[in-house]
């Protein structure tokens, strides 16, 4: 890949392969990282092929990968990098619930140019980016995405298994349609192909976690801000105790007339 242009097939290709290693996986085999968070062998594999078919297709930019990193290889990034979470939702695979995602994404200047979020147990593909349209490829079809104007009551998505106190009372004080409970970066995935209007996250998550989700939504016509109204940045801050690779708070928005609405933003702002 060239420093001027994202290789945008070599990273669908990518999830692909992530997909299937998955897909090949016969057991869970659980291990616990330092965090408690679940680790399984289809994390490590999916991972493995996933940066197989990155580098074999010629990308040198620096990959900062959810497995690697907990096994401590923290590469120093610049303007441009990728972000790959070779299963998000491990939870979710492990309980046999079809929402854990395959997700890669290309960073560039703090923002997600580029992201492709795959879902092994259906082989549907989302991607898009800066100045790559939002698509679902389902079924040997491919579809543009577009984000919905929201309502006066909204539909709301939140996490399935890290749904907080805070997150509850937020919601709380939303007029709501409907809450939709869903795990991994589907959520974001919902958002873009105008299936919700808004998913809160004020629990701990991690840029990975994020990232590709967050370009296809972004590609869509939405947005992912953080609690002082700004865009979810990426990348490494420096700053004395820093959280490394670690998100804000933020929400994730459909239609972005909805920055305006009272209620949306938390006052008093601040970045968390």
């Amino acid at each position: 890949m060239s420093d001027d242009r994202i290789d945008t097939a070599l990273m669908i290709e990518a999830v692909r392969a992530g997909m299937a290693a998955i897909r090949a996986q016969t057991g869970s085999g659980i291990d616990y990282k330092s965090d408690r968070s679940p680790v399984t062998e289809a994390d490590k594999a999916a991972e493995r092929a996933i940066v197989a078919v990155i580098q074999g297709g010629g990308c040198t930019l620096p990959i900062v990968a959810e497995e690697a990193f907990s096994d401590g290889d923290i590469p120093a990034v610049g303007q441009r990098f990728l972000l790959v979470d070779p299963l998000d939702g491990t939870k979710s695979y492990i309980a046999g619930s079809p929402d854990y995602t395959v997700n890669v994404a290309v960073i560039e200047d703090g923002a997600p140019v580029f992201g492709c979020v795959g879902i092994p147990e259906t082989g549907t593909i989302y991607h898009g980016g800066a100045g790559t349209p939002a698509m679902v490829e389902r079924d040997g079809t491919a579809t543009p995405l577009a984000c919905r104007k929201a309502g006066t009551a909204l539909d709301v998505v939140a996490s399935r298994n890290h749904l907080d106190d805070a997150t509850r009372d937020y919601i709380g004080r939303l007029d709501v349609a409907e809450r939709k409970s869903i795990g991994s970066s589907l959520k974001f995935c919902l958002l873009a192909e105008a299936e919700a209007d808004l998913y809160p996250r004020f629990g701990r998550t991690m840029q990975w976690d994020t990232a590709a989700g967050d370009a296809v939504l972004r590609a869509a016509g939405g947005l992912t801000i953080t609690m002082d109204g700004a865009p979810l940045a990426y990348g490494r801050t420096h700053a004395p105790g820093e959280d490394v690779f670690g998100n804000p708070h933020f929400i994730a928005l459909g239609d972005r007339a909805l920055l305006d609405r009272p209620g949306i933003v938390p006052q008093p702002a601040g970045r968390q």
